[in-house]
């Protein structure tokens, strides 16, 4: 599969390991406290000096506890030192009592580490409608070390229903300094564009404009943690946070400084690699689908488009069994609400071309269907109508999906 920066990977290093401790500065560990039975459930980010910091947010009308908790911590200052965050319990839907827990849980790490409160965020996942344990709670943050970290913990203490951990670092170059990006992210299902139940963390070392910062995340979200889509379902609970704690030494960035184009690929590079791992770690999926969408009018309609065939149930479970059927596909393009010439359309599936101007074309069932059995699968669809481009991520639907998502609770 291609990437919409393959092409620029020259400029930016991927470290083999690493992920949100791997900047200067940032520290990241995880341990277990009592929500989950025995796996981490209580994870922490923190920085040796304030971060500027920007957030993107669930656009769920009944946004959790925690979210509104964070919200105000950046609103003062635009800057935090330490997040905290929980799974096992979303603290969402829960009334006065859980935003008041969500304040606590802030008052008392912020008092443990000895920073200034509103240098505090809180995050939590999990099941919807239940307060947090808060004496659980309480003894976990107390079990805190600065001393004692381990950002592979903070990695599992995040975790949901996902199988694997989804971490990723980066290195570039900005006025002959090393500025290192990295990030870590939970999801894996109830996840659908414009946030989802997942959580993404990402730190750099770099000294960046806040304003700038904020600019630059919502921008690169709106083309990588907003292009994903496992069942269509978006969550309470879910944000996208940035630091960036100037540890690198590097002259500030803003929009006018030459390196801003640089520095923005590597948000986007950590980003949409995130964003990739959480699309093949869906809840019970085989395969992780990308779907491609090019001459279209606008770049607006292209992901409209992208989104509708990623997210088609009937287009996952037909990718589930391996089987060919474009009209799914068209279909999906048709419904996205997004005006195009059907005479037009070209869909392949990999190099296997399956329509042309809007109709079928003999090819090879046996080819397609080997092709749709691997683990990776591009649907390409070229409207040749303009210069529009979007690329979207799923997964399969399998049967697993609703065996997990029937006893989630129980």
């Amino acid at each position: 599969m291609t990437s919409m920066i393959d092409q620029e990977k020259a400029s930016i290093q991927v470290l083999s390991e690493g992920g949100v401790a791997q900047p200067k500065g940032f520290k990241a560990g995880g341990l277990h406290c009592g929500i989950k039975y025995k796996r981490p459930d209580l994870g922490w980010i923190y920085s040796e000096v304030p971060a500027a910091a920007a957030a993107v947010y669930t656009t769920n009308q009944f946004q959790a506890a925690p979210l509104i908790v964070s919200q105000e911590s950046i609103a003062v200052e635009q800057k935090l030192q330490l997040v905290l965050c929980n799974s096992g319990i979303a603290n969402a839907c829960t009334g006065e009592e859980g935003l008041e827990n969500a304040y606590a849980s802030r008052k008392m790490v912020a008092q443990h580490l000895e920073i200034p409160e509103h240098y505090a965020a809180v995050v939590s996942t999990g099941v919807i409608g239940d307060q947090l344990p808060m004496e659980k709670i309480s003894q976990g943050i107390e079990q805190i070390a600065l001393t004692d970290h381990e950002e592979s913990q903070f990695e599992k203490a995040i975790l949901t229903t996902d199988t694997v951990t989804k971490h990723v670092a980066v290195q570039i170059e900005i006025d002959g300094k090393t500025v290192t990006i990295g990030g870590a992210a939970k999801g894996s299902g109830m996840v659908h564009p414009n946030m989802a139940t997942m959580l993404g963390f990402i730190t750099t070392d770099a000294n960046v404009v806040q304003e700038d910062l904020l600019q630059a995340l919502k921008e690169v979200t709106n083309k990588t943690f907003n292009m994903i889509t496992i069942d269509g379902d978006t969550s309470t609970n879910d944000m996208v946070l940035v630091m960036a704690n100037g540890m690198a030494e590097n002259k500030p960035l803003s929009k006018s400084h030459s390196d801003w184009p640089l520095f923005v690929k590597g948000l986007a590079y950590v980003s949409q690699t995130l964003s990739k791992m959480i699309a093949r770690d869906g809840e019970g999926a085989t395969k992780l689908v990308e779907v491609k969408v090019t001459g279209a009018k606008n770049d607006q309609a292209a992901q409209a488009i992208s989104k509708a065939i990623v997210g088609s149930s009937l287009v996952k479970t037909a990718i589930y069994g391996a089987d060919p059927n474009w009209g799914r596909i068209v279909c999906a393009v048709g419904y996205s609400g997004q005006p195009i010439d059907t005479e037009k359309i070209k869909v392949a599936l990999g190099s296997i071309t399956i329509v042309e101007n809007g109709l079928p074309v003999p090819f090879s069932e046996e080819e397609a269907t080997d092709y749709l059995k691997q683990e990776e699968i591009e649907i390409v669809v070229d409207l040749n109508e303009g210069d529009g481009k979007a690329i979207a991520w799923g997964c399969d639907l399998s049967y697993d999906y609703v065996k997990i998502n029937a006893s989630y609770r129980t």
